[in-house]
């Protein structure tokens, strides 16, 4: 018997390649992790917000990856029984988290996200890999919620652009150009809520309008099974279950923000990430 998704989810994920939304965090729940994620912020910058790695700059907006090994509360909110119980439904008991993404649009943006496929560029072999996009504060039609293509994790890889272009919120800018942005449907999250989505399925999002920040984790789930097939090394978390494979170095849990051990983990991991997600990136073909 599944845990937390009914049948009827499942199903839905099976065939649209998403399921949303579930209610993961309180209200309540959901405005102590902002702001315990703003007071980092406060303290240390904007390490989260709308920078993003350009060429010759690799090391900009590093804290936005993986940043679960530097925060004690992310990498508890990651762990969270509902959260693990709902990914459990669909890849079973032995789960590892390969990553965390933050996508903050400030108060009135201009950023936005291109329609894209994640397989296509992050190297994970697996048809089980879970997005869990966790909303911090309103992700609405205004703030620019995500929009999925229902379908498209079935469909062959659609072809790329890299446009690099200065407001895509994406490293390099990548798009799916043709979307017939009619079939496209809206999931819209309160604080505290998820959306599921396969990293196969074709997904974007618009500019924010609204007057708050639109404030969302991706966490990125997958099986022992997965594999990195265009680095030698990556890591990922033991979230429940045993490492039945051994594919990932597995990450140190931090015993408080900026564990040494964590810390140097997670630099060794950034630097991987950023070789793996400019894997045949031709800066020099940006679109006007």
């Amino acid at each position: 018997m599944p845990k937390v998704l009914t049948e009827t989810a499942i199903a839905e994920y099976r065939e649209t390649g998403a399921h949303s939304p579930v209610r993961v965090f309180s209200p309540d729940e959901a405005t102590a992790l902002r702001a315990a994620v703003e007071a980092h912020e406060a303290e240390r910058g904007p390490i989260f917000t709308e920078n993003r790695p350009r060429p010759g700059d690799p090391f900009q907006g590093s804290y936005r990856f993986k940043s679960h090994l530097l925060f004690k509360c992310l990498a508890d909110a990651i762990l969270h029984p509902r959260i693990l119980d709902m990914v459990e439904d669909l890849i079973g008991p032995n789960i590892l988290c390969w990553t965390t993404h933050w996508f903050i649009k400030e108060a009135n943006s201009t950023k936005f996200v291109s329609w894209h496929q994640d397989n296509n560029y992050w190297g994970v072999e697996t048809d089980d890999l879970v997005s869990v996009w966790l909303a911090l504060s309103p992700a609405t039609l205004e703030s620019g919620c995500i929009r999925i293509l229902p379908g498209s994790h079935k469909q062959a890889a659609l072809e790329h652009v890299d446009t690099w272009a200065e407001d895509n919120m994406l490293t390099r800018g990548q798009t799916i150009e043709g979307i017939d942005e009619s079939k496209a449907v809206n999931l819209e999250l309160a604080p505290g809520e998820a959306a599921i989505f396969d990293y196969r399925l074709a997904h974007a999002s618009h500019a924010n309008r609204s007057d708050d920040r639109r404030i969302g984790l991706g966490i990125r789930y997958i099986p022992p099974t997965a594999r990195q097939v265009v680095a030698d090394w990556d890591s990922a978390s033991l979230m429940r279950g045993v490492d039945t494979h051994g594919n990932f170095e597995l990450e140190p849990k931090p015993s408080r923000d900026f564990d040494p051990a964590a810390v140097a983990l997670h630099e060794k991991a950034d630097a991987m990430q950023r070789q793996i997600y400019y894997q045949g990136a031709k800066p020099g073909q940006a679109a006007e």
